[in-house]
């Protein structure tokens, strides 16, 4: 595995979700600007999603996008049932 990339909220907050990256899986969530190595500039858009231009930059290079905390939970439940 490449890496996970999960749309999670700045400093927990439920304001706009940002790109966080992680190398492996029992690591902690970290902004994708973090990882100079991975992040490259995010498109002059207004409004546009942070994060976004490097998303699909690691997409291609087989990075995985696993869903935020909220939608975690509820697969989880639907797992155990």
């Amino acid at each position: 595995m490449q890496g996970q990339m999960c749309w999670l909220s700045r400093l927990g907050t439920d304001g706009e979700k940002i790109l966080h990256l992680r190398t492996t899986s029992y690591k902690p969530w970290q902004p994708y600007t973090a990882f100079h190595q991975y992040a490259i500039p995010d498109y002059r858009i207004p409004g546009g999603s942070k994060g976004y231009a490097t998303y699909q930059k690691l997409l291609t290079e087989g990075w995985v996008l696993v869903p935020s905390q909220g939608e975690i939970g509820s697969e989880d439940e639907n797992l155990a049932s």
